[in-house]
């Protein structure tokens, strides 16, 4: 799954079917949601670089890489 593809995706799990409206504003849930999948984002990597200090470190480089740029995909979203 290509970055762009996995922020998309993250975000709209974040998003849920969002009927409920939590803020009787779309925009708003779509900013949160955002903000959600950023936060999950870190903690994948945290708990990543927590579990894998002993490793091999280009493949832990080539990982915290792919979530760097699932980052920045969902922000541009």
């Amino acid at each position: 799954m290509t970055p762009k593809e996995k922020a998309n995706e993250l975000w709209k799990k974040m998003l849920g079917d969002n009927n409920h409206y939590l803020n009787k504003n779309i925009e708003i849930d779509k900013i949160i949601a955002k903000k959600c999948a950023l936060v999950c984002v870190d903690e994948c990597i945290k708990e990543h670089c927590h579990e894998s200090e002993h490793k091999d470190p280009l493949a832990q480089d080539r990982w915290i890489d792919y979530w760097q740029e699932v980052k920045k995909e969902i922000s541009l979203l």
